[in-house]
């Protein structure tokens, strides 16, 4: 035998033995179908049941097609392997009929997991039959988040395209180290509470170079969030980078340590914002910096809202408990819709403190666009608007 004839074989033995250590499971082996109508869950169930059981990295393969999905639920808490990829050429599809999965809270859920990540793949959502429902004023169930991360760490993201979910198209909660990266997010501009990416109760989450666009939040941060890093995102439509609601709870966690910068907006609601009711509570918002950002034609650029109170229920009429402070704003210029373009308006009760506003240059219409500022201070250089603002 030859040495070339050797080298190929060692070559194949080591080959196959390394696909034998990092097993594949093509959920089509497991009966997936791809022709979008047969239901797939139980064989994608199946096919997580066996990466969970291998003693080392597993991959889940998802080939091209489409597979409709009535609901899925991966519990890592009996993973043996912590190290599973979830590889996507496919589209995954949620059910036209919204009351198949319209109460169930989440349609692809994650939970207890460690080292999960998902590479490439479209998680279709199918949600404007609930959203004709509800702009239609009928009673119509809530809707379901489209994939959701709960109690998980070491989680990645990547080339994933979300859209038309029926609420929330990503959601992250009480999860450590997430990493999100190349994310698509569509909905139409009117599709109600379809938030692009929420992330709550978590730390050490970074949303990288991504693209959303939706009916809400681009991204918005509820409460007990710290470490978040936001970098490199087109936001539009949609209502902008949200920090809040917080406060509704009179014991809440706080937000701190976040990061948003180079991040362009166009025709948003809002552009930086942070929400919170106007209620008494223990939450708070702290070491926030807002940098390297572009408005364009946005409602309203910068704001602080402490007197958050649709329809005026549930608010006692008093100010807001959660204290804001050490926010800047560094780097923000480009177009508002609207004449006042800063609007920080802070809490009777807790005012701002810290506030920064530093190379912020936003005009409206022909000329230089206005601030207002309640109950706010800290400092501002360069525009008289803002320095006699705060």
């Amino acid at each position: 035998m030859s040495l070339l004839s050797i080298f190929t074989l060692l070559f194949i033995f080591f080959f196959n033995l390394s696909l034998a250590a990092n097993p594949i499971y093509n959920v089509q082996n497991y009966g997936a179908k791809s022709n979008g109508q047969t239901d797939s869950s139980k064989a994608i169930f199946s096919a997580w049941e066996a990466a969970c059981a291998s003693t080392s990295p597993a991959t889940i393969y998802v080939p091209r097609g489409s597979y409709l999905i009535r609901n899925a639920y991966f519990d890592g808490q009996t993973c043996k392997s912590k190290a599973i990829t979830i590889r996507i050429d496919g589209t995954l599809l949620a059910p036209s009929d919204y009351n198949v999965i319209g109460n169930a809270g989440n349609w692809i859920k994650f939970e207890r997991v460690a080292g999960v990540s998902i590479y490439g793949g479209t998680f279709d959502g199918q949600g404007a039959g609930l959203w004709a429902c509800k702009n239609s004023g009928k009673n119509c169930p809530k809707g379901t988040t489209a994939l959701a991360f709960y109690n998980s760490n070491n989680i990645v993201i990547n080339g994933v395209t979300a859209q038309n979910s029926q609420m929330f198209h990503i959601l992250v909660d009480g999860c450590h180290n997430v990493k999100l990266q190349g994310v698509k997010v569509s909905a139409p501009g009117n599709s109600p509470n379809t938030d692009g990416i929420h992330v709550q109760s978590s730390s050490g989450v970074s949303i990288m170079n991504s693209n959303i666009g939706t009916g809400d939040d681009c991204i918005s941060i509820g409460p007990g969030n710290s470490n978040i890093w936001i970098e490199g995102i087109a936001c539009g439509p949609g209502h902008g980078i949200s920090i809040g609601s917080l406060g509704w709870e009179q014991q809440e966690p706080g937000v701190q340590n976040v990061t948003v910068k180079t991040v362009t907006f166009t025709g948003t609601e809002n552009g930086v914002r942070v929400k919170t009711w106007a209620r008494p509570s223990s939450s708070f918002v702290r070491d926030v910096l807002f940098q390297h950002i572009v408005m364009a034609d946005v409602e309203n650029p910068i704001i602080i809202d402490q007197n958050y109170c649709p329809n005026h229920e549930s608010c006692p009429h008093q100010g807001s408990g959660v204290k804001i402070s050490d926010v800047t704003y560094e780097d923000i210029h480009g177009t508002s819709a609207t004449e006042v373009a800063v609007k920080l308006d802070c809490s009777t009760t807790n005012p701002c403190t810290g506030i920064t506003l530093e190379d912020v240059n936003l005009s409206y219409k022909d000329g230089r666009a206005e601030a207002s500022c309640v109950n706010a201070a800290g400092r501002a250089s360069g525009i008289k608007e803002l320095t006699s603002c705060l």
